[in-house]
């Protein structure tokens, strides 16, 4: 029997356009950046993840959602929690060039957890 490996629950708030190329990806998947993107951030609390689908992706695009997954926790290990203001806004820095690398090591799917309009 194989056991499955330790992961760690993250969460990304993302605008319509993403979610579309995350569904066309089987829900298994992040798409590559765009050149102006040269980080991909999942963050490590939901409340985050509502606060910037609510407040930023639905005034910017017309609607957010809040996406949940698991990565294998030994690989997450390379890439420090980041602070981006209080203590509970924590984010993960992923380089875009590392993005499919970083998605070898979802496991399961991208599962839609809230959604904002």
């Amino acid at each position: 029997m194989t056991s499955r490996p330790a992961t760690t629950t993250l969460w990304r708030p993302t605008g319509p356009k993403e979610l579309e190329l995350v569904r066309q990806g089987g829900f298994r998947s992040w798409p590559a950046r765009l050149p102006e993107q040269p980080i991909f951030y999942p963050v490590l609390n939901e409340d985050y993840a509502i606060r910037i689908a609510r407040d930023w992706n639905v005034k910017h695009d017309g609607a957010g959602f809040v996406t949940r997954f698991e990565v294998e926790s030994e690989f997450l290990a390379r890439y420090p929690v980041r602070q981006a203001g209080g203590r509970t806004i924590l984010e993960l820095w992923v380089p875009a060039e590392e993005l499919e690398e970083f998605n070898a090591h979802i496991v399961g799917r991208i599962a839609v957890v809230h959604e904002f309009h």
